[in-house]
């Protein structure tokens, strides 16, 4: 068990969903489903090392995903709780615990160090239907590659017509370095400069990073969050 390493995703196991929209562009979160997780367990434990079971606790619905360690002859477990989707929710939240508790055994844990995915207005057909901005592209990850920490670095995506709408090449350096020397609760006046000249480089709204990272005011978030956001930021591909 203990040489078993859990390998990273390939291109054609990760999906695209739409996160936020608006008429400038629209953002990209990186996911995966359960049967890949399903079928990255066998190849790593076999079919008869590993089992899930699912557990209602306080209204919420747990998954525990177990894996045999065959030297000892005990199970290992690891559990995480589920989301609700909007349809189908028994369901909904029975995949999504899975998908959770296999984060956690670290199947597609490098999906975390993803860039912030920015697609510009002129690269998705973007639509403005009843007083709401949506888009029905189909994207789709054409490449990927890996450091050696099993992050990110670089990124190709393309949409249903083959043409490439993202490109990330090599990793954002200097990153960990910026995110130690954050050390204060609230943005100083040189971090608010920094933070608009990397979204000016982009062409990211502060609105898109505030509905993909859940912020509520800009300037109170944490030293913490502040790196994790720049630190996408620099991933992210100079705006035409």
């Amino acid at each position: 068990m203990e040489n078993a390493l859990i390998r990273l995703l390939r291109a054609d196991e990760i999906e695209c969903r739409i996160s936020t929209i608006s008429e400038k562009g629209l953002s990209l979160l990186l996911y995966k489903d359960a049967r890949v997780d399903q079928r990255i367990l066998d190849e790593t434990f076999g079919a008869f090392g590993w089992k899930r079971s699912h557990q209602c606790i306080d209204g919420n619905l747990y998954c525990t995903v177990e894996i045999l360690d065959t030297k000892s002859g005990e199970w290992i477990a690891k559990q995480d709780v589920g989301t609700t989707g909007y349809t189908e929710k028994e369901k909904s939240q029975a995949s999504d615990s899975f998908k959770r508790a296999c984060f956690n055994w670290g199947i597609g844990r490098e999906l975390y160090s993803a860039p912030f995915i920015w697609i510009p207005a002129g690269k998705a057909a973007i639509q403005l239907k009843d007083n709401k901005y949506c888009c029905y592209d189909h994207f789709k990850v054409k490449s990927i590659a890996y450091n050696a920490e099993r992050e990110i670095s670089a990124l190709i995506i393309v949409n249903e017509k083959e043409k490439m709408v993202y490109e990330l090449k090599g990793a954002g350096a200097g990153t960990k370095d910026n995110n130690k020397s954050l050390q204060t609760s609230s943005l100083s006046k040189e971090q608010i400069t920094s933070l608009q000249s990397e979204l000016s480089r982009t062409g990211i709204t502060m609105e898109a990073v505030q509905d993909r990272y859940k912020i509520q005011e800009p300037k109170s978030m944490s030293a913490e969050m502040y790196g994790k956001v720049m630190s996408a930021l620099k991933k992210t591909k100079t705006a035409a």
